[in-house]
């Protein structure tokens, strides 16, 4: 989910740059390697789960990387590779075969909230020193059906409108199938979580990371965690995802067959803080772009959200109750800062 605000350069315009501009450059404590070990043999990586296996051996597997990470590698979870390579392919074609001028015919509705489309700038904050992100995007709007208009999506290649509707369909039903399993893990319904979240709102964002002249004073993505309930995320084998865990930064290797689950905050109410949504990043590197594809999963703006009442049963409620549309405001007026807007329904 994306804001725009007046029309800023796009960042791709910017990567055969010397130096970087200074609305790009973080604040020391917040620059890339804060907080960052170099990798060896013994660094840490987010958990892998293997969707083929039994449900004896899943569910506490599952358990434990939500608990302990909220983010984990999913392999075998039955979406064809082939349509993984097919939305990476389309999604880097469109940043790397066109020319500006032709990806700004899908530029965004400047400073409309979530606004579908080509843009640069995820937020836009009353203060005049808010840092920019080093990346370009293109946000697609796929559930409901009654949000989805292919029209404004890109024809080049031609299969891109195919592709993205055809991803769109298996990544909801693959987080379905995820919700089920950590509302299971949890010794919920299997409908818990999805029946808390009530209806769909998918999007699906197309992030493109060009190379950067000082990759260590930016991010391509500041550090958050997703308003939403699950992220679902791929990458190309450049690697610059990185998870927050134990006051250190940790580097998600990409994995081609694999698809990132990412816990959001909608899942921590909804779980009583039992399972944790996942403060991550994105960094750059000087030599080679990078693209990954996110595909959001979200409540209704009018949906309340609040701890399932079987958790709160047993320890008190953690969280107060939201309205979601408020929860949004919230994140692009204030800004993520980590976690901070969740941090504020704490009880």
């Amino acid at each position: 989910m994306e804001v725009t605000g007046e029309s800023p350069t796009q960042v791709q315009t910017l990567s055969q740059s010397k130096i970087l501009p200074p609305e790009y450059i973080q604040p020391p404590e917040l620059r890339p390697t804060n907080h960052h070990k170099p990798p060896s043999s013994t660094t840490p990586t987010i958990p892998l789960i293997d969707l083929s296996l039994s449900s004896q051996t899943l569910l506490p597997q599952l358990s434990s990387a939500c608990r302990n990470w909220g983010a984990f590698n999913l392999i075998n979870h039955g979406v064809p590779n082939t349509l993984l390579d097919q939305m990476r392919t389309v999604g880097s074609s469109f940043f790397e075969d066109l020319d500006v001028s032709e990806k700004l015919k899908y530029g965004c509705d400047q400073g409309s909230a979530a606004s579908e489309g080509y843009g640069s700038r995820m937020l836009v904050s009353e203060k005049d020193d808010t840092v920019l992100d080093w990346r370009d995007y293109f946000d697609h709007h796929t559930f409901p059906l009654s949000r989805r208009d292919p029209s404004r999506w890109p024809i080049h290649p031609p299969n891109y409108r195919n592709v993205v509707e055809e991803y769109s369909e298996q990544m909801k039903l693959l987080a379905q199938k995820l919700m089920a399993l950590i509302s299971e893990s949890l010794g919920l319904p299997s409908s818990c979580i999805e029946d808390a979240v009530g209806e769909f709102y998918q999007n699906i964002t197309v992030s493109y990371y060009p190379p950067c002249p000082q990759p260590e004073l930016t991010l391509g993505l500041q550090a958050h965690s997703d308003m939403g309930a699950v992220t679902l995320l791929i990458q190309d084998d450049v690697g610059g995802l990185e998870v927050f865990k134990d006051g250190e930064w940790v580097i998600v290797q990409p994995l081609s067959d694999a698809i990132v689950v990412i816990l959001a905050d909608q899942t921590e109410v909804i779980t009583n803080g039992e399972y944790k949504s996942s403060v991550h990043r994105a960094v750059t590197n000087s030599n080679r772009a990078r693209l990954s594809v996110a595909t959001f999963h979200d409540p209704a703006k009018t949906r309340r959200i609040s701890p399932a009442p079987e958790l709160v049963a047993k320890s008190g409620p953690r969280y107060k109750e939201v309205l979601y549309g408020d929860f949004v405001k919230s994140w692009y007026t204030k800004g993520p800062e980590g976690k901070r807007n969740l941090d504020a329904l704490l009880l």
